[in-house]
């Protein structure tokens, strides 16, 4: 079975298959291999390449690529271990040299290629191949972040119509709770035609985890800063990802001030990707800096996160010395921690990193104000 060819109008099998084809001649190995089931990232990254439609359920999917021609075996279409259907196609099609796979291939998968007398080595072409993105895996993340959008937007909305009442903020006669807020995200994001995938937080802790799970039903107050984070996946298996921060009845201070510094640092990180390529490094310091610009000093903690998105919520580009490259699409953030019981102010936003000197794009998404009446008007 052959895959998407150059002249495909999704424009995905091309770079691939240019990337692996030259792997393959510089490791002088006879062919890429992979194998594993629905939920691995580089299984659903090749099958939606080749246009295989969606990804079987149930069982294992093994693809392989020989430099010309792609071949395919699921479960469904044999009763014998995929793995072991390509490892024998293989072996009829080239010599038993060394194979290509990803370093995650599962070992029943290995044993199975090895028995065929391949030999395999690990190589991360398909991490590579992922860390940039064609027009049509970018539609994908914007329908994923066009949910993650309705999904604040909602929230926003129960936040705009909430009362005080004895310090808590009060929706219909109800305290409006963390859980609460959550939940109507979560809708949101469905009735957006997307899935929250477990990845809606309020008020995020270390790791972008839930404070406690306690927390769900504490009420929230007014003039606290309230973190609404989300990153659903769209129907096309892409995620989006989304951060704002928003205060009822605030009184400014110093989460106005950290609100300017962080929205400013978007600004700089974005005019440093228009002038080249930058690693993620470079980047997560740059907003860093540009924060702490604004009155935040050592002693301040300031938090910044680069990072790739796509068919993962965090993937390549994502630590280190990784560049930025055209073509990435990646997931900005930065965040202060303005009070001493663990309050902060976080945005994130998603943007496309364009050719040298082409300002990076925004993917549409609600206002960064700290006004949920703000982010209603838009």
């Amino acid at each position: 079975m052959t895959g998407a060819d150059a002249g495909s109008d999704d424009g995905v099998g091309s770079p691939l298959e240019s990337l692996v084809r030259e792997t393959l001649e510089a490791r002088d190995a006879v062919a890429f291999v992979h194998a594993g089931g629905r939920d691995d990232p580089a299984v659903r990254y090749c099958w939606t390449t080749l246009e295989r439609g969606a990804v079987p359920e149930h069982g294992v999917v093994a693809v392989g690529f020989d430099g010309e021609e792609w071949m395919t075996h699921t479960s469904r279409d044999a009763s014998a271990h995929p793995a072991r259907t390509l490892g024998s196609q293989l072996a009829g099609r080239v010599e038993t040299a060394t194979l290509l796979t990803p370093p995650r291939i599962p070992h029943d998968a290995a044993l199975y290629l090895e028995n065929d007398g391949f030999v395999l080595a690990s190589t991360d072409v398909i991490a590579r191949a992922r860390a940039t993105k064609t027009p049509a895996e970018r539609d994908r993340i914007s329908t994923a972040q066009a949910a993650a959008g309705a999904g604040i937007r909602q929230a926003a909305s129960l936040l705009a119509n909430a009362a005080i009442d004895d310090g808590r903020l009060v929706v219909d006669g109800e305290e409006l709770t963390p859980g609460r807020l959550r939940i109507t995200i979560d809708e949101a994001v469905v009735s957006a035609g997307a899935f929250p995938a477990g990845n809606t937080v309020i008020n995020p802790g270390p790791g972008h985890a839930p404070l406690s799970l306690g927390d769900g039903g504490t009420a929230l107050r007014p003039g606290e800063p309230i973190v609404l984070e989300t990153a659903p996946r769209g129907p096309g298996g892409y995620y989006g990802g989304l951060v704002r921060t928003l205060v009822v009845d605030g009184d400014g201070g110093r989460e106005r001030r950290a609100h300017v510094g962080v929205t400013q640092s978007f600004q700089s990180a974005r005019a440093m990707l228009t002038a080249g390529t930058e690693s993620v490094t470079r980047i997560e310091a740059d907003l860093e800096a540009e924060v702490r610009a604004f009155g935040f000093g050592e002693s301040d903690e300031v938090e910044t996160r680069v990072a790739g998105v796509g068919l993962e919520p965090r993937e390549r580009p994502l630590e280190g010395g990784t560049e930025v490259e055209p073509g990435s699409v990646v997931r900005l953030e930065s965040a202060v921690r303005v009070d001493d019981d663990g309050g902060w102010l976080r945005i994130a936003d998603i943007l496309v990193k364009g050719e040298t000197g082409e300002r990076p794009e925004v993917l549409p998404a609600p206002s960064r104000s700290l006004e949920p009446t703000a982010v209603l008007e838009e």
